[in-house]
């Protein structure tokens, strides 16, 4: 498995269409086998599933996320976990522990008036609800 997580210093970045890096961890008997950061090299979130899809994601992991944004992934058969914050290495033995805290209803709500993912991003912080 392959997880993915909005990262920006050690932290889960916080708005999922403007994340300029990700973290990858591979995943193997419930362990972390390895990881690294790759930057979105500016792709912004309409982007940012094919760019998740070449890379062999399966999970994502993230703070604040758009509705459309959430559908792109769905579409593409990403697993997500929203509304996450803090140490983006603890998020992910969280979720392989089964205590990830998480959101199911995340989103941002600037995304909700009218704005699709692959349209105007705004600069808001977004953390979750």
């Amino acid at each position: 498995m392959r997880i993915a997580v909005t990262y920006e210093n050690g932290q889960v970045f916080q708005h999922f269409g403007h994340t300029s890096e990700f973290k990858l961890y591979d995943v193997e008997d419930g362990k972390v086998v390895s990881s690294e950061i790759l930057s979105t090299d500016g792709s912004g979130c309409g982007a940012l599933a094919g760019f998740l899809a070449s890379n062999n994601v399966d999970v994502v992991v993230c703070g604040g996320i758009g509705s459309g944004a959430q559908n792109t992934l769905k579409n593409v058969g990403l697993k997500l976990y929203g509304g996450v914050s803090g140490d983006a290495d603890a998020a992910v033995q969280a979720l392989l522990s089964n205590s990830l805290e998480f959101d199911p209803f995340v989103h941002c709500s600037h995304h909700e008036e009218g704005h699709s993912c692959g349209g105007h991003e705004h600069g808001h912080g977004c953390g979750g609800r």
